[in-house]
């Protein structure tokens, strides 16, 4: 998600293109395109210039709402009805090839899915599988500690800075907890899925977001080819 002003200018956004399955916008000001995954212009006059990233979550409506009871949602515009996606967008698009070459030593498939993080120049991917067995994986992005939890719902995922007052914590998911309930290793506080701490000692505190990305292996790579590959020991 981002941020659609640049240097004060607010920019209107319309589809223009796809490339390699990742869209291309068009500002309606000045014409420039940008890329969807990174937020740079990739040709026009404001070509070489970023938009600045937006928090944004990657959970189900269900996990949203719960947290939020007083949410709005957008509602369609009938009149445009016909010019919206299918239910069934998706599905079609994962049948299309990739245009990005397929690297014969990955041990991922171009379509596996991952959580792409970034931190200090360093980037790196969780691949989904390895999400869904460990729950949560505690880990180092650069010189971040991160925490990368995955929902009960398994479609769900949100991704934390382990260090609280400048000290790395540890946390370990509470067994069968709907939503999760995590325990420092400090304190034995729980913490939520928000990353707040609310019981223990700790309570009241508050692990701050990192941005992390569901996307497509291929996809991943392509933006980011000196990504690291999370790999869970044998």
């Amino acid at each position: 998600m981002w941020k659609s002003t640049i240097e004060g200018r607010t920019l209107r956004f319309h589809l223009a293109g796809i490339n390699n399955q990742n869209f291309i916008m068009s500002d309606e000001e000045t014409g420039t395109w940008w890329q969807q995954v990174t937020g740079c212009a990739i040709l026009g006059p404001l070509k070489g210039r970023c938009l600045d990233s937006m928090p944004w979550d990657e959970v189900t409506f269900a996990v949203w709402k719960a947290e939020h009871p007083r949410t709005r949602v957008l509602r369609p515009v009938e009149r445009d009805q016909e010019h919206y996606a299918s239910a069934e967008w998706e599905k079609k698009i994962a049948e299309y090839p990739t245009v990005t070459p397929a690297d014969p030593e990955d041990a991922l498939e171009p379509r596996d899915l991952v959580v792409g993080m970034e931190s200090g120049g360093t980037s790196k991917a969780y691949p989904w599988a390895a999400l869904d067995a460990l729950k949560p994986i505690v880990d180092e992005v650069g010189e971040t500690p991160v925490l990368v939890l995955l929902h009960p719902d398994r479609r769900s995922v949100r991704c934390f800075d382990r260090r609280i007052d400048g000290e790395t914590i540890r946390l370990f998911l509470r067994i069968g907890t709907c939503p999760p309930v995590i325990l420092d290793d400090r304190t034995g506080s729980e913490w939520d899925f928000w990353g707040r701490a609310t019981t223990g000692a700790m309570e009241g505190r508050q692990l701050q977001r990192v941005g992390c990305l569901k996307d497509f292996w291929f996809d991943w790579k392509a933006y980011h080819p000196e990504t690291l590959v999370y790999a869970t020991a044998e």
